[in-house]
């Protein structure tokens, strides 16, 4: 089995894509044959978006990727732009599909990183949250936080939830460019109460590292 890693947030719109396609990048960089796959995406009209971006993008980084769809990336699609459940008219989803296009993609890979959609509690039906997946699929989480005000209390939040469910986190935050307020708003609290944090684009090989261990 490959080694599995979820990319999961503190809420939409942080980054996982970005965050995604960096790791990918990384691990293909050391040698390690890459897979990925996004197992719900939604706000599909014509095709994935970001599914056809990974597709795209693991293929250039794994030969044995060349055969992939972006139906095996990203195996259960919706139209509605919101969380699953709502997008599916809160209907029983089938997550063994998903199940089956990991056993097929972890087959050609060494390392899998698996996308989650929005944050931890987004519901995907009746039953299930994101963060089940993450137990399911018997993953290592990369929680991803932003670096906007409010962001102290949605990355302690979500690591306590991560905690909570023993799953094995690492976490770091994607700050963007215009996130200049981080500095003097946030930024104390994590060097006083989390002294080795990690902002991504400045520690993607730390990052990368600890998530193999």
């Amino acid at each position: 089995m490959a080694k599995r890693i979820f990319i999961t947030a503190t809420n939409t719109d942080i980054g996982k894509t970005y965050v995604t396609s960096h790791l990918l990048k990384h691990y293909a960089s050391l040698g390690f044959k890459v897979g990925v796959i996004k197992p719900i995406e939604t706000g599909v009209v014509e095709e994935p978006l970001d599914g056809s971006l990974l597709l795209a993008l693991v293929q250039s980084l794994n030969a044995e990727m060349v055969e992939l769809t972006v139906d095996d990336i990203v195996p259960i699609q919706f139209q509605l732009p919101a969380a699953p459940y709502c997008a599916n008219s809160a209907k029983s989803i089938d997550l063994s599909v998903v199940d089956e296009a990991i056993d097929k993609i972890e087959s050609l890979c060494d390392i899998l990183i698996i996308e989650g959609a929005g944050g931890l509690y987004v519901p995907i039906d009746k039953e299930t949250m994101i963060i089940d997946l993450i137990e399911r699929f018997e993953a290592k989480a990369l929680l991803v936080s932003h670096c906007r005000l409010g962001c102290i209390n949605d990355t302690i939040l979500s690591i306590k939830a991560l905690q909570e469910r023993d799953i094995n986190l690492v976490w770091t935050l994607n700050c963007h460019a215009d996130d200049k307020s981080f500095s003097t708003v946030s930024e104390p609290y994590f060097k006083d109460q989390y002294p080795d944090f990690t902002i991504f684009k400045n520690d993607i090989a730390k990052i990368a590292d600890t998530l193999l261990l």
